[in-house]
């Protein structure tokens, strides 16, 4: 016959632990779905729109949305298994509790603040390059990358910083990253307002126009454009863009046909 007092019993706490699994499954699955739909609601899939970790998401046959949502559900899994385990006292359970209080949360801020970080340095890149779309100058497209990996770089250090791995290292190398982008900084700049210069004078002084053939070192074309940063030639359907600042170094031979 079934043993009811065993069941009430003894092993009572199994049953408690079983129901509370069950219970915490339950609820992670509803929490999971809800967190979907309130992130689409709030537009998160228009904002990760063209990421990187949009598009790796999506290699992994998933979307942004889906695993920051299946996140909250594996939270709440791993509460229900902690729970579940100290109420039927298999394996003693107040190191892991200890553990799980301080980890989880740092775990949680880290992986936000990575994940954050790389939307905005995708979004920051985006930016920058639309604004300097305008900026016909070969090295400017530099400047968005550096942008972007910066932004990473930052983001790394937060979410590293959070799960307590020494980072002294890592700010050497940040500084050493940051001295580097503002030495290229000075050296693009000075290019960018050489090139400038001379594209004035150019535009000023007009020695050659759009359609005229000339030569500026080892480049020969037709003239398509000039512009205050670059002067824009075209042969045999290469284009090559000379900066301003090397016409005026080079100087420019205007040929005859």
């Amino acid at each position: 016959m079934f043993d009811v007092q065993g069941v009430t019993g003894e092993n009572f706490r199994y049953v408690v632990a079983l129901a509370v699994l069950f219970v915490g499954l339950v609820t992670g699955y509803l929490v999971g779905r809800v967190n979907e739909r309130v992130l689409r609601a709030a537009g998160i899939p228009s904002a990760v729109e063209g990421t990187s970790v949009e598009r790796s998401a999506r290699r992994l046959g998933t979307t942004t949305v889906q695993v920051m949502a299946r996140a909250s559900s594996w939270f709440i899994y791993l509460v229900a298994a902690l729970i579940a385990l100290q109420i039927a006292e298999v394996v003693p359970t107040q190191l892991l509790w200890a553990q799980a209080g301080i980890l989880l949360p740092r775990v949680v801020v880290a992986v936000a603040v990575f994940v954050v970080g790389l939307v905005v340095s995708d979004k920051a890149e985006l930016l920058v390059s639309e604004r300097l779309r305008g900026v016909k100058v070969p090295e400017i497209n530099v400047v968005p990358r550096a942008v972007k990996w910066s932004i990473v770089f930052v983001a790394s250090l937060v979410s590293l910083g959070q799960l307590g791995v020494a980072t002294d290292a890592l700010i050497v190398l940040f500084g050493a990253y940051a001295v580097a982008v503002i030495v290229f900084g000075v050296a693009a700049t000075r290019d960018l307002l050489a090139a400038a210069a001379a594209g004035v004078y150019l535009l000023l002084s007009q020695p050659y126009g759009i359609g005229d053939r000339v030569a500026v070192g080892d480049h020969e074309g037709i003239v398509q454009e000039v512009d205050v940063f670059v002067t824009r030639i075209e042969e045999d359907g290469r284009e090559y863009l000379v900066p301003n600042h090397l016409v005026m170094r080079r100087g420019a031979t205007l040929v005859r046909e």
